[in-house]
């Protein structure tokens, strides 16, 4: 996987987003031809393309609102506030980008803008060099070390003369683009990871997009799945509403959920399956979100801003988001997920000292309305995005293999677009093709199974 100047944005692309509340839950019907368990990218996507088909589907969500990790907050601040995912990718071949279009919401290119902060300077055009040269080397070194027999960490083949850059290089490669320290990621999950060099933004907030594909989807919010009965001829889907007979279910919610035992199966779903999410766990990845009236940092529209830093203590800055006043600070990895445990006061403690350190205490005492996500401690999510164990990332195939009548979908099962709303979406449009192929309700079994950048989709038989 090629690392550019656009390489920065993509440390939020494990999210999605969308807080579209309905005035009151629907209520739970008791049958369907295929139930599909969470409302996020994946969830919405797999509907769609079971109502495409002209077979009845019913969405359960345990949340009040759609979109899984994608919120978009309309409220807090003057601009649309991404809590979870910011961008797109793949312009060229994402059917979200073209719907996102279709319903009348403005998507474009995200701006190119990124500094680097070496104390409080900005660094030069020559340091900005090294340190893009030195992302080179290192990810050169992953991909290279992704074509032997083992797959090993990250961390145990980069070059050990990267110096001053070093930080920087680990945090932008790993908690910063897939949540987790290097130390902790697949060689080969990194560089099968598709580009992401291309981001794609919505004004209005993925959030936003999720719940405008997600209106005329038949959605019960605020009701977990909490048994799952299934075999090879049909499923029953148990919720405190009631229960719900259907002849396949797909299940979209994250490896950590899978494996905390929150929704009971009947029988057990397979060990191998359970193997498979235990290493795709969730790395952790949040925004601590600052107003800054004035522009006291002196940084451009969009800009995305990064530290020369020798520890993992350290943060990436989405500036001035749309031209406004707010400011994302992100924080992941291993000092992202101790930070987030201890609380919404430690991480606003924590931006305003990053501020200070980058900009001096007068830019800090700037700091007006904040707001922090702590997506580890969410209950329907328990973290951010999948990212892969040295060793694992065989398991993403695993994960999308089908059981009985049960088929999992989710950006932890892309093999090469995890962590991405896109990936998630795609994942949920293979599993509704494999669970209308399963009940019939496609003319035939392609021999491989399509994605959005490959081939185009059988069509559903009415």
């Amino acid at each position: 996987m090629t690392i550019t100047r656009r390489s920065f944005l993509s440390a939020s692309a494990a999210f999605m987003s969308a807080p579209v509340l309905r005035a009151a839950a629907a209520p739970v019907p008791r049958e369907a031809d295929i139930v599909v368990i969470g409302a996020g990218a994946a969830g919405i996507a797999a509907a769609r393309r079971v109502m495409a088909a002209n077979r009845k589907v019913v969405v359960v969500e345990a949340a009040s609102q759609l979109g899984g990790r994608c919120i978009t907050d309309t409220s807090t601040f003057d601009v649309p506030f991404d809590r979870g995912a910011r961008w797109m990718h793949n312009p060229d071949t994402n059917p979200m980008i073209r719907l996102a279009r279709g319903a009348g919401l403005d998507v474009s290119p995200a701006p190119s803008g990124q500094k680097m902060r070496i104390g409080r300077r900005n660094a030069r055009a020559g340091e900005t060099e090294e340190f893009l040269a030195a992302l080179v080397r290192a990810n050169r070194a992953i991909d290279e070390a992704a074509r032997g027999k083992l797959d090993t960490s990250c961390a145990s083949v980069l070059p050990k003369d990267l110096g001053d850059w070093a930080g920087a290089a680990e945090f932008v490669l790993g908690a910063s683009f897939a949540g987790k320290d290097l130390k902790e990621l697949s060689a080969i999950d990194k560089a099968r990871a598709q580009d992401r060099n291309a981001p794609i933004a919505c004004r209005q907030g993925l959030g936003t997009l999720i719940g405008k594909l997600g209106e005329q989807v038949p959605v019960v919010l605020s009701t977990p799945a909490s048994r799952i009965v299934w075999s090879n001829r049909d499923v029953s889907v148990e919720t405190q509403a009631g229960k719900i007979a259907a002849r396949a279910a797909i299940v979209t919610v994250s490896t950590n959920v899978l494996m905390s035992g929150a929704i009971k199966f009947a029988p057990d779903i397979p060990k191998r399956t359970l193997d498979a999410a235990s290493k795709l766990t969730l790395g952790s990845y949040d925004h601590i979100a600052v107003q800054l009236p004035g522009n006291p940092l002196g940084l451009s529209r969009d800009d995305i801003l990064i530290e020369q830093s020798n520890s993992t203590r350290t943060a990436l800055m989405y500036a001035n988001i749309g031209g406004s006043s707010l400011c994302s600070i992100d924080v992941g990895g291993s000092f992202g997920r101790d930070l987030s445990a201890q609380g919404e006061s430690a991480m606003t403690a924590f931006a305003k000292e990053w501020v200070t350190k980058l900009f001096g205490s007068e830019a800090a005492a700037a700091v007006r309305k904040t707001a922090v996500t702590r997506w580890n401690a969410s209950p329907y999510v328990m973290g951010a995005m999948s990212a892969s164990s040295p060793g694992g990332q065989l398991s993403r195939k695993v994960l999308a293999e089908p059981i009985g009548n049960l088929f999992l979908a989710g950006e932890a099962t892309h093999e090469t677009l995890w962590g991405t709303v896109d990936g998630a979406w795609d994942s949920g449009e293979r599993a509704a093709d494999a669970a209308l192929r399963k009940i019939g309700a496609l003319r035939d079994e392609p021999a491989e199974v399509p994605t959005q950048s490959t081939k185009r989709r059988r069509t559903p038989r009415p």
